[in-house]
């Protein structure tokens, strides 16, 4: 039996970069074989006047591990994404399950959309880790059991916590990606901040780092306009 405090994100292909956003939008007026040495100023005017359809003509596909109830909040996002997820119908799901790290905060204070998170003392620290470590140990001896029994996968799964890690390709192209940024991420520079969860933000931390990677000028006029999708 494995703990994890962490995700794991992987860029597996990609036919994106920023050069097929200048062609996409030039063609209207110019035709296919275009210029791009205006690259970055025509990308900015683009995402500042919310010219999003440029930004549709591009692909990459991530490999992602992280727990499942992060998976469940990631699939509320529909418009421009592709899933397939590791099923526990036809395998056995490894013994893996998350366990926040000492650095995420685990009190809450206040009420539901106007609360705030807070560091836990050593004693609720204590709780956290004991007990979760707890009940990932017996629902895991339960689902083998189960197993053992001749029990169907199917059904079997279902006294597994949603703290067990799971892992899907998903694939989406640059607006898509930059909707799901500015939801998932907490930047004080956004337009609109956004208090995510923290275990589906660190996925997003991620995905932004290797996608600004393959469209530089794509990622930073997305900045220049405080992180606000075209």
């Amino acid at each position: 039996m494995r703990f994890r405090s962490d995700v794991t994100v992987k860029l597996v292909r990609s036919l994106a970069d920023d050069e097929g956003v200048v062609q996409a939008a030039r063609v209207s007026y110019e035709g296919e074989n275009t210029p791009s040495a205006e690259a970055e100023g025509l990308i900015n005017f683009l995402m500042r006047n919310k010219h999003g359809s440029p930004f549709e003509h591009n692909s990459m596909t991530f490999y992602i591990e992280a727990p499942i109830f992060v998976f469940r909040e990631f699939h509320r996002h529909r418009i421009g994404w592709s899933y397939n997820e590791e099923s526990a119908r036809y395998k056995k799901l490894e013994p893996v399950f998350y366990i926040p790290g000492r650095e995420r905060k685990i009190v809450q204070e206040g009420k539901a959309g106007t609360y705030t998170m807070v560091s836990g003392d050593e004693e609720q620290w204590e709780y956290v880790e004991g007990l979760s470590e707890w009940s990932y140990k017996n629902s895991y001896r339960m689902y083998t059991r189960l197993l053992e029994e001749g029990i169907a996968r199917e059904v079997a799964r279902n006294v597994l916590p949603t703290g067990i890690y799971s892992s899907m390709y998903a694939t989406c192209n640059a607006r898509s990606l930059m909707a799901f940024l500015a939801l998932r991420t907490d930047d004080p520079s956004a337009a609109f901040p956004s208090k995510p969860l923290r275990e589906i933000a660190m996925v997003a931390e991620q995905m932004e780092d290797l996608w600004t990677e393959q469209m530089p000028l794509t990622a930073q006029a997305f900045k220049n306009q405080r992180r606000v999708a075209p």
